[in-house]
């Protein structure tokens, strides 16, 4: 059983519905893209045969002077007008399918997952998945509660908290809300482990959650028995428009699991170069990408992978199979939240690759 700290699941709904209006005004801020994120002003595609992935994350090129900086993309002008361009002035050519939009309840019996001896990965929701390595539970990015008012939810959750196995380690991928989400991690017990980029003590203390791992690009947590390295990948974060973005660092995880599959993790991330190195240095089972909130892709290419550049993505990582997520639960982008399997299912048709999709939806779970 999860051990509840004094707010219990009512209180802490009501605590959001309170804070919906402003979340919701602060993520349309936190939307404006990687406009203001710091990030190089030259081409960093010039670079790239000099600088490998490693020789980036071991001279600290992803240090800025006052926060970190995406080394892999070219910073955007002008970003709140495109913004406005975007919500505005430009056409949404997904409008008339928004009335598809399955609500899907998520219903899961934790039971037999429980049970299971081997390896497990169950999608909850959005990005959130539970991967049950040898009896030890792997949590990454719960958000049980619903993102804010103006967000709907599609996919919520409606299995009681507390069967759901305790997780041994919580991953955080980034710190935009719809990933690091304080209210769902205030279920969990304060003692939880949390794994994280650096940059977010203050927030995991702001709920009393003290036992915690920070990486830095390729450093690694080992429990014995299995290892979890943060490695690099081209986002950026924010938690307040008026400190700025990029405080705090982002990066996608590689799970070495007890029962021998390898499975990587991407996180919020947009289409690099990188994920080739990583390919060739890691052998890689199951790539879980998060593929979502990627149209209008004029305005989304920095930020988030669409279906072709997740099935290149794949090709590049060299996984055996692929799970895509963050898709289903909020509609971030222009595609209506049931397209995106849709759309990679017709991508790996043409590469000739459905073999290696693994379709599970949300509440379902693959068994190793």
């Amino acid at each position: 059983m999860i051990h509840r700290k004094p707010k219990n699941r009512k209180q802490i709904r009501t605590i959001v519905r309170r804070r919906g209006l402003d979340l919701a005004f602060l993520i349309m801020i936190l939307s404006v893209n990687c406009s203001h994120a710091q990030m190089p002003t030259e081409d960093p595609g010039s670079q790239k045969n000099q600088m490998t992935l490693e020789k980036i994350a071991r001279q600290k090129r992803h240090h800025g002077p006052d926060r970190f900086v995406n080394f892999f993309a070219l910073a955007r002008k002008h970003g709140l007008m495109e913004f406005l361009k975007w919500k505005v002035f430009s056409e949404n050519h997904f409008k008339e399918q928004y009335a598809d939009e399955p609500v899907i309840p998520v219903k899961i019996d934790w039971k037999p997952i429980i049970a299971h001896k081997g390896l497990s990965v169950t999608f909850i929701n959005h990005a959130s998945v539970l991967i049950r390595d040898a009896g030890v539970s792997i949590l990454v990015d719960p958000i049980f509660f619903g993102l804010s008012l103006i967000y709907r939810n599609f996919t919520p959750i409606e299995f009681d908290i507390d069967t759901m196995p305790k997780p041994d380690h919580i991953l955080i991928t980034h710190g935009h809300y719809d990933h690091l989400d304080k209210d769902s991690l205030s279920v969990f017990a304060s003692d939880t482990h949390v794994i994280a980029p650096l940059g977010y003590d203050s927030i995991f203390s702001s709920i009393d959650m003290e036992n915690r791992t920070q990486l830095d690009w390729f450093d690694a947590f080992n429990d014995g028995e299995r290892e979890i390295i943060l490695l690099p990948c081209n986002h950026w974060t924010m938690r307040n428009p008026v400190t700025g973005p990029n405080q705090n660092l982002w990066g996608s995880y590689l799970i070495r699991t007890k029962t021998g599959p390898t499975i990587f993790i991407s996180g919020d991330t947009a289409y690099f170069e990188g994920f080739k190195a990583i390919g060739e240095r890691y052998h890689i089972d199951l790539a879980i990408l998060n593929v979502g909130a990627y149209e209008p892709r004029w305005f989304m290419k920095q930020s988030h992978i669409n279906p072709a550049e997740a099935v290149q993505t794949l090709k590049d990582l060299k996984a055996t199979k692929m799970l895509i997520v963050h898709w289903g639960t909020f509609r971030l982008g222009d595609e209506p939240v049931h397209v995106p399997p849709e759309d990679v299912r017709r991508e790996l048709e043409k590469a000739d690759m459905v073999d290696r999709l693994l379709d599970i939806r949300h509440g379902e779970t693959a068994y190793y």
